[in-house]
């Protein structure tokens, strides 16, 4: 017997303009939010996404009404955080920048999120809470996700790494850089605290880059992420925490990130049935 075709879920989207006093700008935001559904009082989970202008070009607002009247995953609030031209000083690691000096505004960008964008959001749509809060990232937008959950881990629970920039370092290639000391993002892991709630989406492309530092034979990005898992399990987390989808032939693009999205919404908030 053919399935019947359900109608996907209207998701009404809203664009606003955030003037940010730590970042000296106007932020831009996607806010996509299912129709006929109320944020706050603990009913909605939310989920925060860096480099949100390319959800547009996925498509995210059609994805994610398909999945929502599918019925495979609950509905869900998602906040698409467009860039600005300072990319590569917003993103990155807080507590340090790069050996470039990149990402030295990552600290007013954590600030950004928790003390402008969160408060506004709650206010907006009479939102004083939510069923948990989630962070999600394209590249050097991952590892602003991932930063900024593992310092604040109260406040988040799962964390979409997609093509992550985990090579983030203090020292370069020529200067005397070990894996082991100048990642700065492994750098924090191993160094901080386990906290049992987070789980982690790790996703990486076989067809990234060819770059292999260390000559075994596989490109940095997988390197670097499957480095990021193992200093995961020794921090405490186990496969129950983690989900790593490695895609054949997955390019660093939208076309990739687009296309595994819907695995990674799944994964977080996917209906058993």
């Amino acid at each position: 017997m053919a399935k019947t075709a359900t109608p996907a879920a209207t998701v009404r989207v809203a664009q606003y303009l955030i003037e940010s006093e730590y970042l000296e700008r106007n932020v831009t935001v996607d806010v996509y939010l299912p129709a006929d559904t109320t944020p706050g009082s603990d009913n909605m989970s939310l989920l925060l996404i860096n480099d949100g202008q390319d959800l547009r070009t996925m498509h995210f607002e059609k994805m994610l009404g398909r999945l929502i009247g599918d019925g495979e995953i609950e509905p869900l609030m998602c906040i698409g955080i467009h860039c600005g031209a300072d990319r590569k000083m917003e993103y990155g690691t807080a507590f340090a920048a790069d050996y470039m000096g990149r990402g030295a505004r990552a600290g007013l960008y954590n600030k950004f999120i928790l003390d402008e964008l969160l408060p506004f959001i709650r206010k907006q749509y009479h939102a004083p809470s939510f069923k948990d809060k989630s962070f999600a990232g394209f590249s050097l937008g991952a590892l602003s996700a991932l930063d900024i959950c593992w310092n604040h881990a109260s406040e988040f629970r799962k964390i979409g790494l997609f093509s992550a920039s985990l090579w983030w370092r203090k020292k370069a290639y020529d200067d005397g850089y070990d894996d082991e000391r100048d990642r700065l993002m492994h750098l924090q892991v191993r160094k901080g605290n386990f906290s049992p709630w987070l789980q982690f989406f790790i996703q990486c492309g076989t067809a990234e880059e060819t770059a292999d530092r260390n000559g075994n034979g596989i490109i940095d990005t997988i390197d670097d992420a499957l480095d990021l898992i193992v200093a995961l399990k020794a921090k405490g987390y186990t496969d129950d925490h983690i989900r790593y989808l490695q895609l054949e032939g997955g390019t660093h693009d939208v076309a990739t990130w687009g296309a595994v999205f819907p695995d990674f919404l799944k994964w977080g908030w996917g209906i058993s049935g």
